[in-house]
């Protein structure tokens, strides 16, 4: 009879160690970099050069479904960047990095790009430092904006977001000139 009591209460009490020692899905932990305080916000202001035509074409397209021709919004192609950014609207203006990566025409109804790309800094303080937008850009909106999900060097642990507005659209090359205003934690 000792036994039949024993039992319950030992797998009881087994059961409540085996809970309160068990693995949290998650915990705050210390930075694991002393020098890291995520508390400046630094704003960007520089210009993106979409050059699709030309001797010297930043962009290729890569892929491309099989309504893409068709469809209104270009569906399903993707394109790969290594645009400039500049301080200027010119292209001839001092050049501050290059925004890498690609862009999806993911939108069936108009035009809707899925923007995944590093904007890769190479002048000034933040030379050899990146920033990570990741996002959905309405193109046709005067406004569009975007996370910033991510970053290396100053900006290791950012977060924030980017502002685009066209500056220039050439219908006929389909080159595109486009502001950035980003803002990011880090």
């Amino acid at each position: 009879m000792a036994r039949l009591v024993l039992l319950p209460l030992l797998s009881a009490l087994l059961l409540a160690t085996a809970i309160t020692t068990s693995e949290a899905y998650s915990k705050t932990v210390k930075a694991p970099y002393q020098a890291h305080k995520p508390k400046k916000l630094t704003h960007l202001h520089f210009y993106f050069h979409d050059v699709v035509s030309g001797a010297k074409p930043t962009t290729a397209i890569v892929a491309v479904g099989p309504t893409t021709n068709t469809s209104a919004s270009a569906f399903g192609m993707v394109v790969v960047i290594d645009d400039p950014l500049t301080v200027g609207p010119e292209i001839t203006s001092e050049e501050v990095g290059r925004a890498q990566g690609m862009y999806a025409a993911a939108d069936q109804n108009k035009i809707g790009l899925l923007m995944a790309l590093n904007l890769v800094f190479t002048k000034g303080k933040f030379a050899g430092s990146t920033a990570s937008l990741y996002g959905r850009n309405p193109v046709m909106s005067k406004v569009r904006e975007m996370p910033i999900i991510a970053g290396t060097g100053a900006f290791r642990f950012g977060r924030g977001y980017a502002q685009a507005r066209t500056f220039t659209f050439n219908t006929t090359s389909g080159n595109a000139v486009v502001e950035y205003n980003v803002y990011i934690w880090h």
